[in-house]
């Protein structure tokens, strides 16, 4: 859902929006955040990723603006970097995005997403569908179930099933 008026990149990044807005080519695009199952696997991936940040220098963050063009700021659900960041928007590849789907995502949408992190260089990208409890990951050739659930990218091997139990998620 994209704003009639253009914005420019300096308006974009110096405007708070609650929640954050994705900035697309002058556009401003709205997230579907703010539901329960959303939020409570962002918290999952969010502690599952926070036990790496000692060990293997891996730092989750939640919804942080990613520059992945000039004119063009993703906000994923989830953002891993290796090591501490400076940067106050990521101008760089992360190691993974991780995109929680809700209900209102549109596999157009999704798919131009996981285009712009391919282009970007990202080298780990992660869908999460908790609607239907199944995972994906994507590269240049598709979007590729997650084998039994679980989420590669060496050295980290995520299990879902363990952060979706049937009383939370039902």
């Amino acid at each position: 859902m994209a704003t009639t008026a253009l914005v420019t990149v300096g308006e974009y990044l110096a405007t708070s929006y609650r929640p954050d807005q994705e900035y697309i080519d002058g556009q401003l695009l709205e997230r579907n955040v703010g539901e329960r199952n959303h939020s409570h696997l962002q918290l999952e991936i969010l502690l599952f990723f926070a036990q790496f940040r000692e060990t293997l220098g891996l730092w989750p963050f939640p919804e942080w603006r990613v520059q992945v063009k000039p004119a063009r700021f993703r906000v994923p659900d989830v953002t891993v970097v290796r090591g501490y960041p400076p940067e106050r928007i990521l101008t760089h590849p992360p190691f993974i995005c991780i995109e929680i789907l809700s209900p209102e995502d549109s596999m157009s949408s999704i798919q131009e997403k996981i285009e712009d992190y391919l282009t970007f260089g990202v080298e780990n990208i992660w869908i999460v569908d908790p609607s239907r409890k199944k995972a994906f990951w994507a590269d240049a050739d598709g979007i590729h179930p997650a084998a039994e659930g679980i989420l590669l990218a060496p050295p980290v091997q995520m299990n879902l099933a363990a952060m979706w139990p049937e009383d939370a998620l039902s």
